[in-house]
């Protein structure tokens, strides 16, 4: 039996989570400008209104005592960021203009790359190298890494960053945004009270950015309710990442396709790998698919596994051991995902919640950063004239080299549902183009409207060795999650589901936050129950993709990614 995740919504209503401010008016936290989410765009938003506001007294005194404040969920800034970065320099070049690039928070310069078609025994090069994934004059950063370091350059500017604080809640009056209220802390499994409660405020801005990266909780909320919604709806791809300290120091940015991802469009199984040098003693090693693919038995953690198999990337691993491991969704949609209005009157929205990825280049750190950077400028323009009208965000996206770009590939991702040959010809053709042809508008689906069946994809992953390759579990240990065993349950689906869809769920998480009953797998019940370990979450989103939804938990829980 095929059946879509669409059919079994979860448990969740995003009218829950807007709504008017309810403390009291002198116990408000009050701020200039509250920017939801400590990642490359809330940060870059964050630096550049502190510059622009060394030249505006008036305004800067008109904020208040916290002209601007970062909201991060994480124990710190960077805790949840996890990206394959081979960073274009655009961004930091145009925010830090006089910080020399020795100073960045980057391993290297890229100088050379390659591309690889895998079999299951040969790495095939591509020459003349795909045009997409040229990287020469990129640098290859720890995300992680760059968001501490973009936070420590905030605070030094007067920025006031609100770790642990999860923002649950967007504050709505008049149809005004008028900012985020912060979670609950010290809550029980079953939402009591515990001995060390808190209760979460109100934290009113004239200005709230959105900048909450994949899979946005208030973003998302906030597309319905204001009706944001663009030409296509939303999707993802998941990326599952490790570090390695290895003894042979890698030369190169490595991409790889095919293998161990199956070529036909029955299983539509679209993604690659990278292999990334991160200075002398380590490389990153991960796995990208998209979550459109049919088996349920796929996980996106367990081909990475079985990819380090493989003669050419086992011999980069050679000698070497696993230091660190993360995963993350990644906006796959595109130009025809973004939303129809980035702004809102009192709010806009910035960087990967907005579907500013461009995925035939892989990139998108310094279209977050970009946007920060124009959300900031739009933000002090309006406030000056005492306006809440932030079109001019709008303007500056339209006109800039992020819409730009994804308006170039934003074809490019459809064809693969076709399968991998024709797939990569079509994009190839649309590359060359510049999405001029094949034109048009490729209409794309909801990544939980796929059917899903019980197919073979499981059998093919390799028992864990815990040398080269590792079970979930284990790798959870290594993101450094600490959530509590007792806090609530933060994940929304349906616990009782046909077996199609449990299953997807238990094999597409990479963290194993889901499991079937072991006497309903073995007497292959039709339907089935999901029991859900919610302190295993690493929050990487997947979920909200296939037909649940990933709402927060409490602040500074799920993962403390130092490298990724």
């Amino acid at each position: 039996m095929a059946v879509a995740p669409s059919e079994f919504p979860p448990p969740f209503d995003a009218a829950d989570v807007i709504g008017p401010p309810t403390d009291p008016a002198d116990e408000r936290i009050e701020v200039g400008v509250a920017i939801v989410g400590g990642g490359p765009a809330g940060l870059a938003c964050a630096n550049k209104l502190m510059q622009l506001l060394e030249d505006e007294p008036e305004l800067t005194e008109k904020l208040g005592e916290v002209p601007v404040a970062v909201i991060e969920k994480g124990k710190v800034a960077g805790a949840h960021l996890l990206s394959g970065a081979n960073m274009k320099p655009s961004a930091m070049e145009e925010l830090f203009p006089d910080l020399p690039k020795e100073e960045w928070p980057v391993f290297q310069e890229v100088t050379k790359d390659a591309v690889y078609l895998l079999t299951s025994k040969a790495a095939l090069p591509l020459k003349p190298m795909p045009p997409n994934f040229r990287n020469h004059g990129n640098y290859v950063t720890s995300v992680s890494k760059l968001g501490r370091f973009l936070a420590e350059k905030a605070e030094e500017a007067g920025v006031y960053i609100l770790s642990e604080t999860a923002a649950t809640k967007l504050l709505v009056e008049d149809r005004v945004v008028k900012g985020v209220r912060s979670g609950d802390r010290g809550r029980g499994k079953e939402g009591e009270e515990l001995g060390n409660f808190e209760p979460g405020s109100d934290v009113v801005a004239k200005a709230t950015v959105l900048a909450e990266g994949t899979v946005g909780h208030l973003s998302y909320a906030a597309y319905d309710y204001f009706d944001l919604h663009g030409a296509d709806p939303m999707r993802w791809e998941l990326g599952v990442k490790e570090v390695w300290e290895v003894p042979k120091p890698l030369d190169r940015v490595i991409h790889t396709m095919g293998w161990p991802l199956r070529k036909s469009p029955r299983f539509n199984e679209f993604g690659g790998s990278f292999i990334y040098p991160m200075g002398e003693d380590k490389l990153c090693i991960g796995l990208v698919a998209g979550l459109d693919y049919t088996d349920a038995t796929f996980s996106v953690h367990d081909a990475l596994q079985l990819l380090k198999t493989h003669p050419f990337v086992k011999d980069l691993l050679e000698g070497g051991k696993r230091v660190a491991w993360g995963a993350k969704t990644i906006p796959s949609g595109g130009y025809f995902a973004m939303p129809k209005r980035l702004a809102v009157p009192g709010m806009v929205i910035a960087g990967d919640a907005a579907s500013m990825v461009n995925v035939p280049t892989l990139k998108g750190v310094h279209y977050a950063m970009h946007a920060g950077m124009y959300a900031a400028e739009a933000i002090v323009e309006s406030l000056k004239r005492d306006s809440v009208n932030f079109e001019a965000y709008d303007e500056k996206i339209h006109n800039s080299l992020i819409e730009k770009d994804l308006y170039e590939s934003r074809n490019m991702r459809q064809p693969f549902s076709k399968g991998f040959f024709l797939g990569g010809a079509m994009a190839s053709a649309m590359t060359i183009t510049k999405g001029n042809f094949p034109g048009g508008h490729w209409s794309q689906e909801h990544d939980s409207e796929v059917e899903m069946e019980l197919g073979k994809a499981g059998e093919m992953y390799v028992k864990p060795d815990n040398e080269l390759t590792f079970a979930k579990l284990d790798s959870v240990f290594l993101s450094g999650n600490a959530t509590r065993d007792d806090a609530p349950n933060h994940v929304r689906i349906q616990s009782k589901v046909p077996r199609e869809i449990a299953q997807t769920w238990v094999s597409m998480c990479p963290a194993q936050v889901y499991e079937i009953p072991e006497e309903q797998l073995e007497n292959g019940a039709a339907e089935v129950d999901v029991h859900v370990t919610a302190s295993n979450c690493v929050q990487c989103g997947a979920i909200t993709a296939k037909g649940g939804r990933l709402t927060l938990p409490e602040g500074g829980d799920g993962p403390l990614y130092q490298e990724t």
